[in-house]
């Protein structure tokens, strides 16, 4: 009986399998595309694809194969998941003003989530899946659509629907992930399995929302990894002629590497995911406590999941890489150490994942080994830090927006990876495990690097975004705010570590004989005022953004003064040749208030 059911599946996806082969076959070429007026965006002269103008409204962004268009959906995306993640935190850190769980209880009765406390780890599971999933990568995919094209010499990505198709995979995985908050009032509570999904507690918490979370979580992986291919095709396949491996800029060296990782550990969670739906639906025993093991779980989770740190940080310290030296007013130094170096983390990447499970009991002889190669990573950082302080080292610095996010971005990654370093040492991991030093050590990369590095980003290319450039003022307001912000709350979260408060809990009591509860209340108020110090700075952010977007001065096509020093990149070099087809059918140019690019006070 069962080799007959074996069969029967063996036939069924016999004739699945050829059948999709089947409809690939009859597609007629899936480059055969025709990009709209815009699109393509090739430096190159040469193009073999037609023009014809694009449809308006909604029907271009639902249709759009065009790599810029994709890239903009990807960063409203992106910054939609960034509001929701942020407002998760902003309720998290105010029901932490006070030990007891007195905040959210109210907001958690109205929704029909049950207590506070199941708000407060609803709200927890939701900010990290977010901010790792639905924000981190989405809003480098943003950048690198709309960039490495242009970078490279290219007329598109090598598959552009299969491009459009990774992102619209992420919209529904997003509404199934916080479908638990929207359907709370018909009895499917969101999930509360924090975003490790730990089992065995992710295996027997019995919320519906959970399973909706996995199964959303697992479309984004898809996503990432279809994007993940066609990114190494792009760059190893549509390069133009005079691109080669010595000239590739930064950028897409991280871009490569990043999508490199993908490939490697995004199929792996998707398993994970997979068993995890199984042994909660289907009563397999993967990682429950009679059967397989919740260590087996951590052990294939951490494979996906240090990686996943370095998918997210590399592209960053691209961004900075490639930014940070065009307002020095050099070239980066040790360029090729820098390739090197991002070469070398990509690799060693995969070989630290146990560090995250010293204190699981696992053989100490696996534990010292995973620790030599946990200290042994921060060597290809401290390189990266050692050529951005060198290639600024008697630039001639302009401190633009772009230049002060980099800066910051340094400076944090610096605490950030020095902070790092201790919990890779097992002592002393053993010690601050699970407390609020691991959160402030991981926020100071996540928020007080990625996050700086992708506001350079913006900045820097908001002048091709939108072809207009910013308020100059509520852009250094930004920076400020969130450059002290960031300070205080992460640095309060790694007082709180070295103090013993546990992460992951809404309320917190401590024998004053030990600890004083005063000053961990302290430390807390502290943290969640640098929250919304962050909050005031991200709504400046977005105002000024969208503001400038429809209403900023035109930015002309050398709006950073970069050809005057042999800087300019090819990307401003497409645009150059946009604006002045622009120009030709009857555009007008205004003279652009830069921040640095134009000779003003601050450049």
């Amino acid at each position: 009986m069962e080799v007959s059911a074996q069969l029967a599946l063996t036939v069924l996806m016999g004739v699945f399998l050829a059948a999709v082969a089947v409809m690939l076959a009859r597609v007629e070429d899936w480059r055969s595309y025709t990009p709209l007026a815009g699109g393509g965006g090739g430096y190159g002269e040469e193009s073999a694809y037609a023009t014809e103008e694009k449809p308006a409204g909604l029907i271009r962004w639902l249709t759009t194969v065009d790599h810029k268009d994709i890239g903009m959906m990807y960063g409203a995306y992106g910054v939609i998941a960034f509001v929701w993640g942020g407002l998760a935190v902003i309720l998290m850190r105010t029901e932490l003003l006070t030990p007891a769980a007195d905040v959210l209880g109210p907001l958690a009765e109205a929704m029909g989530v049950g207590e506070g406390e199941n708000l407060y780890n609803a709200l927890l599971t939701t900010h990290g899946i977010t901010m790792l999933f639905l924000f981190g990568t989405p809003i480098i995919a943003a950048f690198s659509n709309y960039l490495i094209p242009l970078l490279i010499g290219a007329d598109d990505m090598a598959f552009p629907r299969i491009n459009a198709i990774a992102f619209w995979l992420l919209p529904p995985g997003a509404l199934l992930i916080w479908a638990g908050f929207f359907l709370a009032p018909f009895g499917v509570d969101p999930s509360q399995l924090s975003w490790t999904m730990y089992t065995p507690l992710s295996i027997e918490q019995p919320e519906a929302g959970a399973d909706l979370m996995l199964l959303g979580l697992h479309l984004t992986g898809v996503s990432a990894t279809m994007g993940a291919i066609n990114f190494i095709a792009t760059i190893f396949t549509e390069a133009g002629e005079d691109v080669n491996w010595a000239n590739l800029d930064i950028f897409s060296w991280t871009i490569l590497t990043q999508s490199g990782l993908i490939l490697f550990s995004f199929p792996l969670l998707g398993s994970v995911l997979i068993m995890l739906l199984l042994d909660r639906n289907f009563a397999t025993t993967f990682f429950t406590v009679q059967g397989g093991s919740p260590i087996l779980y951590q052990h294939l989770f951490w494979f996906f999941g240090h990686p996943e740190v370095y998918i997210l940080v590399l592209p960053p310290m691209g961004i900075v890489s490639y930014v940070l030296p065009r307002f020095a007013g050099r070239k980066l130094f040790g360029f090729k150490f820098v390739v090197y170096s991002t070469l070398a983390i990509g690799v060693l990447s995969f070989g630290v994942w146990a560090h995250h499970m010293f204190s699981t009991g696992i053989d100490p002889r696996i534990r010292a080994s995973f620790m030599a190669v946990s200290l042994a990573i921060a060597i290809p950082s401290a390189v990266k830090v050692f050529n951005w302080i060198t290639t600024m080292w008697n630039g001639r610095i302009r401190l633009t927006t772009p230049m002060l996010f980099c800066i910051g971005f340094v400076q944090n990654f610096i605490i950030g990876g020095v902070t790092g370093v201790f919990l890779a040492s097992i002592p002393v991991d053993l010690v601050l495990h699970d407390t609020y030093y691991v959160v402030g050590h991981f926020h100071y990369i996540v928020m007080g690097a990625i996050a700086f590095a992708g506001f350079a980003g913006l900045y820097y290319w908001f002048p091709i975004y939108a072809g207009k450039m910013y308020q100059r003022t509520l852009a250094k307001v930004h920076f400020w705010t969130w450059m002290i912000g960031t300070n205080i709350t992460f640095l309060a979260m790694l007082l709180l570590g070295y103090e013993g408060m546990p992460r992951r809990y809404a309320t917190y009591e401590f024998n004053d004989k030990l600890v004083s509860l005063d000053l961990i209340q302290l430390l807390h108020v502290a943290a969640t005022l640098g929250a919304f110090l962050m909050l005031f700075g991200g709504i400046v952010f977005l105002y000024n953004f969208v503001q400038s977007w429809y209403e900023g001065p035109d930015a002309g096509p050398d709006p950073w003064n970069l050809e005057e020093v042999g800087l300019e990149g090819r990307e401003f070099l497409w645009n150059d040749r946009r604006l002045q087809t622009t120009v030709a059918d009857g555009g007008e140019e205004t003279e652009a208030v830069t921040d640095g690019g134009r000779p003003t006070e601050d450049a």
